[in-house]
């Protein structure tokens, strides 16, 4: 029986488009170019914010910082939040919207929650939600929305997944018994939650740096056996140190986004190759509510 897991993640693209037919009827919700933008979430929600924030950025539409909802900046103050989370029940996120002065616009899978109380605005992706503890599409649409709210063509991205979900995992990644995701710019949030992604679904050790501070240190844990996986371009000569310690290198022409696909068909897989449930993963739920 497919699990719940391999059929959400493999809708990826469907969901993308819808988000991207939804554009024009929510862009007036987000950042205007020029803003001081504050974007938070929590877990992949966070990775999906700090890439958010880098692309924004580096687009020259204004300064923007990303945070976990329990560590927001202090001391800054910013023109509008915004603020992800699938469930629209996380507590870190209720109350940060809850004490915020600023406008703030909600990216959620539920419309109408505790946290949306607290949001001037909700942008509902209930297309996307998911019965998943988890997450894979909504984490994913919801960057396709918030890129393509930022000009990027996401043409590239849509057909790179569709191509990506049509392929299983080489049995090596699969069975590698440490990865390490490397990232550089807005894709280093995309190796963040790459890593995340393992851990949650499989209890495998992985992490996760910028691909030019990997030299600086972690590389030396890699050896054969183990797998180096690049999201985006690689750094002069880093392909190569990585090749003599004997570790798998990964790094493909795919848009980043369609990479963390990719990684997610391969964390099913790995899943499953270790006897493991996909769909419930020890010590997770599908939101966290802390008490008072």
């Amino acid at each position: 029986m497919t699990s719940a897991t391999e059929t959400e993640l493999r809708s990826q693209p469907q969901t993308w488009r819808r988000a991207l037919d939804l554009l024009e009827q929510v862009r007036d919700l987000l950042p205007r170019p020029g803003e001081r933008v504050l974007a938070i979430g929590c877990g992949t929600s966070w990775f999906m914010a700090t890439a958010y924030a880098a692309l924004r950025e580096a687009a020259g539409q204004g300064v923007t910082d990303a945070a976990t909802a329990t560590e927001i900046p202090t001391g800054r103050d910013y023109d509008r939040v915004v603020a992800l989370s699938r469930s629209g029940t996380t507590t870190e996120i209720i109350e940060v919207l809850a004490a915020t002065a600023a406008p703030s616009v909600l990216l959620t899978a539920v419309a109408g929650g505790p946290a949306a109380a607290h949001a001037d605005s909700e942008i509902v992706l209930d297309f996307a939600d998911e019965s998943s503890v988890v997450q894979t599409r909504f984490a994913t649409t919801a960057l396709a929305l918030l890129r393509a709210s930022l000009g990027d063509d996401l043409g590239a991205a849509l057909t790179d997944a569709e191509t990506v979900l049509a392929t299983e995992p080489d049995p090596t990644w699969v069975a590698a018994d440490q990865v390490t995701f490397l990232g550089t710019g807005w894709t280093k949030a995309l190796a963040d939650e790459a890593a995340l992604k393992l851990r949650e679904a499989t209890r495998s050790w992985s992490e996760s740096y910028f691909a030019m501070e990997y030299r600086h240190g972690p590389i030396a844990i890699a050896e054969p056996g183990r797998l180096v996986h690049l999201f985006g371009a690689a750094p002069a000569g880093l392909e190569a140190q990585v090749t003599e310690t004997g570790a798998t290198w990964v790094s493909t022409a795919s848009d980043p986004l369609a990479q963390l696909v990719a990684v997610h068909l391969w964390a099913l897989r790995r899943a499953e190759r270790h006897g493991l449930d996909p769909d419930r993963p020890r010590h997770l739920s599908r939101a966290v509510h802390l008490g008072s």
